[in-house]
């Protein structure tokens, strides 16, 4: 069983933060247009990925991870596990912030810059990099 429930618990990662690598891409592109049809298809695009993908995956990502826990309870007292929840937590901020951006951008009362976007694209990529470490190397 713990195998099934890590194989769908990593794809709902995958999916997640694919989601998190492009909806800041289209707040860039966004964030870039001028012409009502372009900045009109953006918050289409920016809706159904952020409802039909970003929020799915994040919610499927919380259950799998936490039926991983329910299986293997001792996870709670790692220290690398522990880091990691946190890490996560952090990026279930940032998928909030990308709500956040994304009303802001549909209500037309976006404040930010295109470079601003690209630098907040980032973040899920540092997010991901200290969380495969975590979990692969297990440094503490």
């Amino acid at each position: 069983m713990y195998q099934w429930v890590l194989a769908f618990h990593i794809i709902a990662v995958i999916c997640w933060f694919a989601a998190l690598f492009y909806l800041p891409r289209l707040f860039v592109y966004h964030a870039m247009s001028e012409d009502e049809i372009s900045i009109e298809r953006f918050k289409l695009m920016q809706r159904k990925l952020y409802r039909g993908i970003a929020n799915p995956s994040m919610i499927a990502t919380i259950i799998f991870g936490l039926w991983l826990v329910t299986l293997v309870p001792a996870y709670l007292n790692e220290i690398w596990f522990q880091l990691k929840a946190g890490l996560v937590l952090l990026l279930i901020g940032y998928h909030h912030m990308c709500l956040s951006h994304m009303k802001r951008l549909a209500e037309d009362r976006n404040d930010k810059t295109h470079v601003y976007f690209r630098v907040f694209n980032e973040v899920p990529v540092l997010i991901l990099v200290g969380i495969v470490i975590l979990v692969v190397v297990k440094p503490f």
